[in-house]
């Protein structure tokens, strides 16, 4: 099974796009993994959140195939720690998904049709964290879940 992130808006930070390039490196010794990048909206500083947050589901939708598990990365999500990660992680790899599809939203979140579509959410931390960071926890994790699962010493237990 292959696992997607998709993310909302690239990312500006040269020290943030570094450490993505060298854990989507190390994933896919594991793993077939690919990031994809929605596009910012044009003129959305102009935007109510509500119109922003629509207009990006729209963007976040047309990329699901059928098949496809999707699970947002959202405050409101399951907590897990790094081994019950691994343990999900490893249960949906054993099931018929043509891919799992982790999505990180915009900075207002997801859109009610995004919720709708998604069949699970997962919160990284109770804590706020910028979109742009995020990613960099998720993709340490998703790297850790996989050392984990195939018994590496990265993980201290």
């Amino acid at each position: 099974m292959q696992t997607l992130l998709l993310l909302v808006g690239k990312t500006n930070d040269s020290s943030l796009v570094s450490l993505m390039y060298e854990y989507t490196e190390r994933i896919r010794r594991f793993q077939s993994f690919e990031i994809q990048v929605i596009p910012e909206l044009r003129n959305k500083g102009k935007m109510h959140s509500e119109i922003q947050k629509q207009k990006e589901g729209k963007s976040i939708i047309q990329q699901f195939e059928p098949g496809d598990f999707i699970v947002l990365l959202d405050e409101k999500g399951k907590s897990f720690d790094s081994v019950q990660f691994s343990e999900y992680l490893n249960k949906k790899r054993a099931m018929a998904y043509k891919r799992i599809v982790f999505v990180v939203g915009g900075p207002f979140g997801f859109s009610k049709a995004v919720y709708d579509k998604a069949q699970e959410k997962i919160s990284l931390s109770s804590m706020t964290f910028s979109h742009q960071m995020i990613r960099i926890f998720f993709l340490e994790q998703l790297y850790r879940a996989n050392t984990i699962i195939k018994n590496f010493p990265y993980h201290n237990k």
